[in-house]
């Protein structure tokens, strides 16, 4: 049994997914659309606390269910603002929880999301007067936070637009962006068992690298679009990683004018034949007239999610073939784009 915490500009959903003998897969929604007054931004859960996960708005800070999704109410209201544009629960700890937000702002929780503290210095950084929202240009926001599963005091923090940075002391001092590193990162994943390998998700492209973020590289090879959005690697293989991309920000998330499409990769920047595959016909809808996906890991070996504005997809092979995850998918989040998914 497992739960996909799946969330949409129109709302969050939850979906209990579990195996029958005589059925196979059986879903059914456990909870939900919730959150659906407000401007829905990010989403995380632990898999330590099933029943409890974080969902970040744009107009009304941070909520917490700790009721599978039956309930959710504000938490953190001081410090945190209201706008929280990414949520992540740390892998060593799941009551240690990073939240960022616009303008551009990082804070931890210690205790599950019950009181928070700032980690300083962010904006203090050389290279902060350039960070730039191209639609709001006066400001900029954190998109997503990423822990270093071998490694508590080691995050990437992504500024949304122009910085990759990092901490290697818990947030006490901040790196300047690296010269290597993309500027406009959406989305990040890291493999427990191969934790130097990075993957990230930019809208200038996608990158990896392969020591711990000192360095990166951009295999590109049979990647047609671009503009990046979600990473995601199979639980039981840090060599194959699944991306969703567009070739432009319009085209992923502008409903009258999308075009986006899945990519799969198995291998690494350091493999001659590492190149992309483009999945077409593997179950999930791409091309013309669909939104990006939001992309997640599963709780087992090739087992892996798709969000779209048009239902949840799984595979258990890695990303070889989908199925449409069969619930009754509220017609509200048609034409809406995806903003988190949470498997545990």
């Amino acid at each position: 049994m497992s739960t996909c915490y799946a969330a949409s500009r129109a709302g969050v959903l939850v979906v209990d997914i579990g195996a029958t003998e005589a059925d196979g897969d059986a879903a059914g929604v456990a909870a939900g659309p919730a959150l659906t007054d407000h401007d829905v931004e990010c989403l995380d859960a632990a898999i330590d606390v099933p029943e409890r996960a974080f969902c970040g708005t744009f107009d009304a800070g941070l909520h917490r269910t700790i009721d599978g999704g039956k309930s959710w109410e504000r938490v953190g209201s001081e410090p945190l603002p209201e706008s929280v544009t990414s949520v992540t629960v740390a892998p060593h700890d799941p009551d240690v929880v990073y939240a960022g937000t616009e303008p551009s702002a990082v804070y931890r929780s210690t205790d599950g999301g019950d009181t928070w503290e700032e980690l300083s210095g962010l904006t203090d950084l050389p290279s902060a007067p350039e960070w730039s929202f191209p639609p709001r240009p006066d400001t900029h926001h954190v998109r997503w936070v990423e822990v270093d599963p071998s490694d508590p005091d080691h995050l990437y923090v992504a500024v949304e637009a122009g910085a990759l940075i990092q901490t290697h002391d818990g947030g006490d001092t901040w790196e300047e962006r690296s010269p290597t590193t993309r500027r406009d990162t959406h989305s990040m994943a890291i493999h427990p068992d191969a934790p130097d390998r990075v993957r990230a998700a930019a809208g200038d492209g996608y990158a990896e690298s392969d020591d711990a973020g000192r360095n990166w590289t951009f295999p590109q090879d049979g990647l047609k679009h671009r503009y990046c959005w979600s990473v995601a690697i199979d639980p039981g293989d840090p060599d194959r990683v699944l991306l969703s991309a567009a070739a432009s920000a319009r085209r992923a998330h502008t409903p009258e004018r999308a075009a986006s499409y899945l990519y799969r990769q198995d291998g690494s920047a350091n493999e001659v034949d590492a190149t992309w595959e483009r999945l077409d016909d593997a179950g999930v809808p791409t091309g013309e007239g669909v939104l990006r996906p939001t992309l997640s890991g599963g709780t087992e070996a090739g087992e892996l999610f798709a969000l779209t504005d048009r239902g949840l997809y799984r595979t258990g092979d890695g990303g070889g073939a989908f199925e449409r995850v069969e619930i009754e998918w509220p017609e509200s989040f048609r034409e809406r784009t995806t903003r988190g998914l949470a498997v545990v």
